[in-house]
């Protein structure tokens, strides 16, 4: 199973990006997808996590109401919608695929069975 992120880059703060992720490999609909970012120094950190159809969807504390994940099951891709981007939002971005058995900790990196190589995310203020 490969996952490749794409869409970092460097902006102002206040702008926004979209980060998309593609899955190839395995079946795309059994995966729970998250997004995690981690800055220099700092431990990783749960962004986002999406469940299966895309019902419900799940935030960290400090992204909530700027972010939004998505996915698009007929193109294997999970996307993550980035607003009122701020310099703390600086960090590498990574995506991640859970497998079953499914658990109700998804907010946990050690919960995902795959992870892509991560795209940076540069917020200037």
């Amino acid at each position: 199973v490969q996952l490749v992120e794409s869409g970092g880059g460097s902006v102002q703060a206040g702008s926004s990006l979209r980060l998309s992720c593609a899955v190839s490999g395995g079946s795309f609909t059994n995966y729970i997808m998250g997004w995690f970012r981690q800055a220099p120094g700092k431990e990783r950190e749960f962004v986002a996590y999406i469940t299966r159809v895309g019902d419900n969807a799940y935030y960290g504390d400090p992204v909530k109401g700027r972010f939004s994940i998505t996915r698009d099951n007929a193109k294997n891709t999970v996307y993550l919608q980035m607003n009122s981007l701020k310099f703390e939002d600086t960090a590498v971005y990574y995506c991640a695929a859970g497998r079953p058995p499914y658990s109700n900790n998804w907010y946990r990196g050690d919960e995902y069975d795959y992870w892509g190589q991560g795209t940076q995310v540069t917020v200037s203020s």
